[in-house]
């Protein structure tokens, strides 16, 4: 029996419950791990006032641990015969452990909790529960601390039903409120719970397995899009880096062309007027014909180049617009091309008026300007996003009249009939006002404009049409003006793959007006 004793209070840890490992005593005369203790002391360094887990004697300062020579040899010996585990009457219960109910002094540790007696029990206290009839029937559970929640607050008695259609514990007397519902053992619930239990565990990480799957799949893509964000950052960088060094190159070598011609023309006019001091005949010139050619294929390069650039800016451009003021955001000036106008055409107000005469103008001979139909082109050559409104009025002395409202690209025909006409080629598009309607023209294809119907014009009554062009989306949008108030009159979706011109055609009455106005 001393033995026996010996072996339990003198060789095993009262903290860690095992065998004494490296074992010290404390100035109070318990022993323990070295490591148990230093590290329970570490825990009070701030108070600076140290404690004896078992009779709670304190020290100040902390004690100095010298290892119990004794002790340790003995705890060699006993691990020779095999004691490596302590008894059950030792098992302490810790701060986190359940204890038992029943226990009195020092608490034991809980090896199973009864859901009908609502207490937890050591080892030797629980062993009535396994002899006894009167608690066979016992429902015996692993140690839990939330006995309570399992008595019924309403009656203080044992909660051992379940009702399935409320997902809720009930006791014996809360049956009356749940009458006819399927209502079953909390024993048998848990049970078939406890059963579901691996399948429900299955599905769940097979789900998580899932989600991580489609994290690392999202994250992948996310890595993809940075790389090739980066790269096409990196690709853009390098064209307009070439794009400009090729055009710097260009600008040279242009420049070098004009000047090298400059040399020679200035050469043949001094010629000219040396041969004039000795010859006194008239001479015929024409020197600006090679510079003018150079203009005009710098001016297609540039258009070229705009064309190409724009499929860039409509992918980074804002919504389309939907009211007046969204308009103006683009708006885009336009001024008339003197080259293009027919003789019966006179510009005026900075070329943005445009009259018909029906008296030829004295205009110099140009491969640009329409010769058979009364038209004329802008200027501007119209990519991206452009807005711009169109007002014309008829000259009074005609009951009807006609004007056409146009977009087209430049090479358009200019001599021959009808192919140069507006909407009459597949190169322009025009919106026609005709004496009792409107219509719309493209490819020789006339449409009419549904809802929309142009009485007699007589007098100063003026008109007003906004034009609207998403040269990239292919968009081409016509509008007409109630009071300030936008309707939009008819709409082209296509594929543009030139610059386009604003145009506007004429019918054979002298003085109709149109003008292109400043709206900002």
């Amino acid at each position: 029996m001393a033995q026996k004793a010996l072996d339990h209070e003198a060789f095993f840890c009262p903290m860690c419950l095992d065998l004494l490992k490296d074992p010290v005593t404390i100035p109070c005369g318990h022993s323990y791990c070295r490591d148990c203790v230093q590290h329970h002391w570490d825990q009070e360094d701030q108070k600076q006032l140290y404690s004896c887990p078992e009779c709670r004697q304190s020290f100040s300062p902390r004690p100095v641990l010298i290892k119990n020579i004794m002790l340790a040899g003995l705890v060699e010996q006993l691990k020779k015969t095999g004691l490596t585990a302590p008894p059950a009457d030792r098992c302490y219960a810790g701060p986190q452990d359940v204890s038992g109910d029943v226990c009195t002094g020092r608490k034991m540790k809980a090896v199973q909790s009864c859901l009908q007696c609502v207490a937890s029990y050591c080892e030797s206290h629980l062993q009535p529960h396994y002899d006894a009839a009167a608690f066979q029937k016992h429902q015996l559970v692993a140690p839990t601390h939330k006995l309570q929640e399992n008595i019924c607050s309403q009656h203080h008695r044992v909660m051992e039903l379940f009702c399935r259609r409320d997902q809720q514990n009930i006791c014996s007397l809360c049956v009356d409120q749940h009458e006819g519902h399927n209502i079953v053992s909390s024993a048998s619930e848990r049970a078939q719970k406890q059963a579901e239990l691996p399948a429900r565990r299955a599905l769940l990480l097979q789900s998580l397995q899932d989600k991580n799957t489609d994290l690392k799949r999202l994250k992948q893509e996310a890595q993809d899009i940075n790389r090739s964000a980066k790269a096409a950052v990196q690709c853009s960088r390098d064209s307009f880096r070439e794009m400009a060094l090729l055009l710097k190159k260009r600008d040279s070598e242009v420049e070098q062309q004009i000047l090298s011609q400059k040399q020679t023309q200035l050469s043949r006019v001094q010629e000219l007027q040396d041969q004039l001091s000795t010859e006194p005949a008239r001479i015929q010139t024409g020197f600006l014909s090679d510079f003018e050619e150079v203009t005009r294929a710098v001016s297609a390069l540039r258009d070229k180049l705009q064309l190409t650039l724009s499929p860039v800016q409509v992918l980074l451009s804002p919504a389309g617009p939907s009211s007046r003021e969204d308009f103006l955001q683009y708006y885009t000036e336009i001024t008339l091309d003197r080259n293009t106008a027919h003789p019966l055409l006179t510009l005026s107000d900075g070329n943005r008026r445009v009259t018909s005469f029906g008296v030829l103008e004295s205009y110099p001979l140009h491969s640009d300007r329409f010769s058979d139909v009364c038209q004329v082109l802008s200027r501007e050559s119209l990519t991206g996003r452009c807005y711009w409104e169109v007002e014309w009025s008829p000259s009074g002395l005609w009951a009807e009249w006609c004007v056409d409202v146009a977009v087209s690209y430049r090479d358009i025909e200019r001599k021959e009939h009808p192919e140069s006409f507006f909407g009459r080629n597949n190169k322009s598009w025009s919106l026609a006002r005709e004496p009792k309607s409107y219509s719309f023209w493209f490819n020789s294809v006339q449409s009419q404009v549904s809802g929309l119907v142009a009485g007699p014009v007589s007098g100063r009554v003026r008109s007003r049409i906004g034009v609207y062009l998403d040269h990239s989306a292919g968009v081409l949008e016509f509008y007409s003006f109630s009071e300030w108030n936008m309707s939009l009159v008819h709409r082209v979706q296509t594929s543009f793959t030139q610059p386009l011109y604003a145009g506007v055609r004429f019918d054979w009455f002298p003085g109709d007006t149109v003008h292109f106005p400043k709206l900002k």
